[in-house]
């Protein structure tokens, strides 16, 4: 069973309840960015 680095990012945001905004300030990195790790862009 292969999961992705994509699929465990949003899977572990959601669980905490967190927005790709949210995430995003945590890591000081953009939403955009958040938004692509999660479609493995």
């Amino acid at each position: 069973m292969d999961i992705l680095i994509s699929e465990n990012i949003k899977r572990l945001r959601t669980e905490s309840n967190l927005t790709q905004e949210q995430l995003a300030e945590a890591l000081n990195v953009s939403s955009v960015a958040v938004s692509k790790w999660e479609r493995g862009v």
